[in-house]
């Protein structure tokens, strides 16, 4: 799914043009940024929230030449999952379920915990 797709659907549930629809999300999407900036937690309940981390210096390599750089520290954003959307991806397929599309792709890591 895009930024294009989710306007559409936007757009479409509400009765909306494409531009006023594009507003609203590039709205969200710059009030998130700016929290983050801000060092903020957002937190859409019962969605997840995004949580700016910190990332410490550190010595890498430079993989062409072998040599030793330094890497400094930065502050990067990452998003926890919550209940809600984690529910609803361990719920099995039913009727009506809407195909990802994105069959074979792997996943991003991580274990799962059995129940």
């Amino acid at each position: 799914m895009t930024k294009a797709d989710i306007v559409n659907s936007v757009a479409n549930e509400h009765e909306l043009s494409r531009r006023q629809a594009t507003e609203i999300v590039d709205l969200i999407l710059n009030e998130i940024t700016e929290a983050l900036k801000q060092g903020d937690k957002v937190q859409m309940i019962p969605f997840g929230s995004f949580v700016v981390r910190e990332r410490k210096a550190r010595t890498g390599r430079n993989p062409q030449t072998g040599e030793s750089i330094s890497i400094a520290a930065r502050r990067v954003p990452a998003f926890q999952a919550g209940k809600g959307l984690k529910d609803a991806l361990s719920a099995p397929r039913g009727r009506g379920a809407k195909k990802s599309g994105g069959g074979g792709k792997a996943s991003s890591g991580g274990s799962r915990k059995k129940k």
